[in-house]
Parts: structure tokens; sequence; C-alpha cells
């Protein structure tokens, strides 16, 4: 009897999932713990394996590579060779018929994804190559896609040479620079380009989620300086008693996990008829990758020391950056954290990251004069902001938190008692 394999939900905000590879083709035989496919969502590119009883000769391939696919549309059928499998086919597609399955080159934009409102790229002094696209995707091989992203080569400017102008290895290995920027001493409007990519699984649903909090949580901001000297000497003397690297994204989470005990009501998330105060402390980590940000999640941060916060966070942003986080590694936060001050970024707002109440925003530390003891010396300042959902934290008490953080990193070793 044939077996229908659906498109799994691989995660909690996936809605559809691409298909970047299939390790199977029509024909081979499937047993169960196979890998089937790798399967791009919404945060990572995840292997899929066939599970307990789905066995049988692979008679249909329902999604092929580089499409996407509703969540519970047939991804594949297995079964007996000549087994006749059209009524499963026919029916799988009615079941999901939705707008879900328009393609990214004819599905309508939804007002509540303002990245269809950005600017278009910058304008190219030379014509693209012809290079064959399906779907809005360009048309390559995945050993093709791999070594161009090993090469850093944008694959989008690179002209096919396989079957319907599809790239192969070929094309890349024999890529030279002449062929994106066009030999020319001078310039006509009618030579301008623009660059359009389709969407990625992952830009999508942050667009969607961030549009949902920023347009439905009352957001209010309080920003403060925090006095960093003490921090950095700890850092210093920590780091240089060897073993251990401390960064100063380390203190700070540590010091909001402190803090978030002594202040439960910021630890807490909108319920629309309740709101839930946690009595555990998860603080989620953004980590920028290439298509957005990722949020992976230090479990009961405030239990944990500064060695095992900063292993856990360099091994999350390595395993994020590598496309290799599991959706338990993003579930759970109860707070989160964004850090922009290794990018110069001295002050700025975050948008709040559901299901949270608030998110911290931390600057870069930045050397000024102050005032001590009545003598303008140098000092080291660092400015963090909170987004408070209104909901849920009033100022008083946001306030109260952030004052516990400052008192945090402005005298570390109470953090580490």
């Amino acid at each position: 009897m044939a077996i229908v394999i659906n498109m799994p939900r691989l995660s909690d905000t996936m809605t559809d999932g691409v298909v970047a590879k299939w390790h199977k083709k029509v024909g081979d035989q499937v047993s169960e713990g196979d890998l089937l496919a790798e399967i791009e969502t919404d945060k990572a590119t995840m292997e899929f394996e066939a599970f307990p009883g789905q066995e049988g000769e692979l008679l249909y391939i329902g999604v092929e590579e580089g499409k996407s696919a509703p969540v519970d549309e047939v991804l594949a059928i297995l079964g007996n060779k000549g087994e006749d499998i059209e009524a499963l086919k026919n029916g799988g597609a009615a079941q999901n018929e939705s707008p879900a399955q328009e393609t990214p080159s004819t599905k309508q934009p939804e007002p509540a994804e303002p990245k269809q409102n950005e600017a278009p790229a910058p304008i190219q002094n030379a014509p693209a190559p012809v290079v064959a696209v399906s779907a809005g995707r360009v048309m390559a091989s995945p050993l093709a896609k791999k070594i161009a992203e090993e090469k850093g080569i944008d694959i989008s400017r690179v002209a096919g040479s396989g079957d319907n102008g599809r790239v192969v290895k070929r094309d890349i290995e024999n890529y030279t620079p002449s062929q994106q920027v066009a030999a020319s001493s001078s310039y006509s409007s009618a030579e301008t380009t623009v660059d359009e990519v389709v969407v990625s699984q992952m830009r999508k649903t942050i667009a969607r989620r961030l549009a949902e909090s920023k347009f439905s949580a009352p957001h209010f901001y309080l920003t403060m300086e925090i006095d960093m000297d003490n921090a950095m000497q700890a850092r210093k003397m920590i780091n240089a008693a060897g073993g251990v690297k401390i960064s100063f994204n380390d203190f700070v989470v540590k010091a909001v996990a402190t803090a978030l005990r002594k202040h439960p009501k910021v630890n807490a998330s909108w319920r629309g008829d309740t709101i839930v105060y946690y009595n555990y402390i998860n603080v989620g980590v953004a980590v920028a990758v290439d298509e957005g940000l990722l949020v992976p999640v230090i479990r009961n941060t405030d239990h944990k020391g500064l060695a095992q916060i900063s292993a856990e966070v360099r091994d999350f942003a390595q395993r994020a950056k590598d496309k290799k986080l599991q959706p338990s590694d993003w579930e759970g936060n109860t707070f989160t954290i964004s850090n922009l001050g290794m990018y110069g970024i001295e002050e700025f707002t975050a948008i709040i990251n559901p299901p949270d109440a608030c998110i911290l925003a931390v600057g870069g530390i930045k050397e000024v004069p102050v005032i001590k003891n009545g003598q303008v010396v140098p000092g080291n300042r660092m400015k963090v902001t909170l987004s408070c959902d209104h909901r849920v934290v009033d100022g008083a008490t946001g306030a109260a938190f952030l004052q516990e953080v400052k008192a945090n990193l402005e005298e570390p070793v109470t953090m580490l008692v």
C-alpha cells in the first residue's frame, strides 16, 4: 500500500518549506532512517529522514529541488513498483489548495510584511548575463551552489551552460569577474539593471512576526548609560587567567538574567486575557546570519556562570551561521538581548521578539570624558535601551529592572557570588 509523505512542520513558525536537495530519486528504495531530503525552513536547513513505517520504492516526488510547498503538501509517495498512485497525487493536491501554494513570482504581498516596501537594490553599471530562472529562483545544481558560496560568487550573475540554462559546476569554475562587469568606458542609462531576490523562508517569517509585534504590542523605550570601567577590568582579569574567553555580551547576558530573577514582572508575556509570568529564565541572544536574525536560547540562564554562558553563545553563533540549529535551540525564550555594539552602533531601539514582553538593545562601549571626584577623567560608557510591551510592563517596572542591570554591570563581582 502506498505511503504519502507530506511536507513536515519542522518549527513552530513554519508555514511552508523549500526542498534544498533530494538525497533519493524516483525508483530508489527507502528504508526507515534513510535521509530523504534537506528542507529549508524559516530558521535553518534541516535534514529530513524517513520515519518508522515509511518504507518502499520512491514512486513520486511532489516538490522539486529549489521549489517551495506549504506544510502538509504532498512531498513524496512510497510504495510498490507499478502501484497506481494517481488518486493520491490528485487528492493530496486538492486537499491543500490555498493561496499559500502560489509561487514567489505570483504571490501577492501581504500588508503585514513591510519588506515589500524596501528600496530597490543599487543600480549596476553593466547588464546582467542571461541566467535561467524558475519560479523566481536561479536554476543551478546543488554542487554549483556550494562551490559558488565557497568562492563568494553571486550565482545569479553566472550564465548557465547546462540543460535549459542551468548553472553547473563548470560554469562556476570558469567564471571570471569580467562576466559581471562590461569593459566599457561609457555609461548609458539603458544599461542599468536591478537584482530581484526571492524572499527566503527565514526573511518572510522575520517580516511577519516583527510586523505583528510592532503593530500589535504598544512599545515604549527606556535608555540608560552604564559605567563599564569595572566590567572591562573584570573581563581583562578573567581572560588573562586563561582557560576561557569572556565577551562583554556574556557580562550583559549574566547581568540581565540576575536582574530578571529580582524583577519577575519583566520576565513575562501577553496572552490576551492573561499575563504569563515565567518561573524560569531563558534568555534569547540575537545572532546575525546572512538572511536575517536567529535567536537561540540560553536556558535557565540565571543558574549559569559566565564561562558556561560564553561557551553556549559561541556554539549557538557558529551553528546559526552553518544553519545547523534545531527548533529546540530557538524556542522557549522569555527575554531577548540584541547587541550591535561590535558593529560600532552606540544606541538603537529593537522590536520586541514575541512572545517576550521586553527586549534589550545593547550599544557599543565608548571612551568619553567623565567627572569623578570633581575631576574630568576618561571613562567607558555603554548605552542600553529596553523596549517594553506596555500591556505587560509599566515605566516604573522597566526602569527598576534597568537599574538592576546597571548595578550588576557596574559592580560585576556581585554577579559572581
